[in-house]
C-alpha cells in the first residue's frame, strides 16, 4: 500500500487528485495540505510513503517543502505536480530530490502509474515527454546538445527510461535482450555524464528534448 500526501493550495485540486487515488486498491490518500509548511509538518507526523507537491504555494513553496522534507527523511518520495508555463527548471527539482514531474492535465492512468513507479524509488515524467519531443534536437540540429553522439537506438531506449520502464519493459518493447538494454542504460549513463536515470530525465529536460508544461 502507498501512503500519499497531497499538497497543493487550490481544494478543488486536491479534491480531483484525491478522488482518483481512493479509486486504487493499492494506494491510501492520508491526507491533504495548502501550504509548503503544512506539507512539512504533516510529512512529519503523518510518514507518508510519497508526496504529490504543486510547486507555487504560499509560504515556502514547493522546492523548499520537498527539500526540507527529503532532508529529514531520504526515504519519502515526491512527484512535483504542476501546471505552470513559468515552472523552475528540471535541475532544481532535481536538487530538491523530487523523483517524478506531471502536469495536472494528465490522464487519471498516467497519474497511478506516476505514484507507483516512483514509490518503487524509479523516475517518472509525463507522457508530454515523448509528445513534445523537439525533432531539431533530436537529429542534432544544435551543435551543443548532449544528445549528438547518441545512435537512433540510444535514443529509443533514452525516451523509454524516462517513462520509468524497467530493462525488462523495455526489452519487450524494443525487442532487445535485458542484458543487451542494461548495456544501453550505462552508455547512456557514461555519455550523458549521469549516474541514475533521474539524472538522465533530467538532462532531457534540462536539454530542451523535453518540453516542460
Amino acid at each position: 500500500m502507498v501512503k500519499v500526501l497531497i499538497v497543493d493550495d487550490h481544494e478543488l485540486v486536491r479534491a480531483g487528485l484525491r478522488r482518483i487515488l481512493e479509486e486504487a486498491e493499492d494506494i491510501e490518500v492520508l491526507a491533504e495540505a495548502e501550504s509548503g509548511e503544512e506539507a512539512v509538518r504533516l510529512a512529519a507526523e503523518l510518514e507518508p510513503d510519497l508526496l504529490l507537491m504543486d510547486i507555487s504555494m504560499p509560504g515556502i513553496g514547493g522546492i523548499e517543502a520537498t527539500r526540507t522534507i527529503r532532508r529529514r527523511d531520504p526515504n519519502v518520495q515526491v512527484v512535483v505536480v504542476t501546471v505552470h508555463s513559468d515552472a523552475p527548471f528540471p535541475d532544481q527539482l532535481l536538487d530538491a530530490g523530487a523523483l517524478g514531474y506531471l502536469t495536472k492535465g494528465c490522464p487519471a492512468g498516467e497519474l497511478l502509474l506516476a505514484v507507483r513507479t516512483v514509490a518503487e524509488g524509479r523516475p517518472f515524467v509525463s507522457s508530454i515527454v515523448s509528445e513534445k519531443l523537439t525533432l531539431s534536437r533530436i537529429s542534432g540540429t544544435d551543435p551543443e546538445s548532449p544528445f549528438n553522439s547518441l545512435s537512433k537506438r540510444e535514443m529509443q531506449v533514452l525516451m523509454l527510461i524516462i517513462q520509468g520502464m524497467k530493462n525488462a519493459d523495455i526489452s519487450d518493447s524494443l525487442f532487445l535482450s535485458p542484458k543487451t538494454v542494461s548495456t544501453y542504460r550505462h552508455r547512456l549513463y557514461e555519455k550523458l555524464q549521469v549516474e541514475t536515470d533521474v539524472g538522465l530525465a533530467f538532462v532531457a529536460m534540462r536539454h530542451g528534448l523535453v518540453q516542460v508544461a
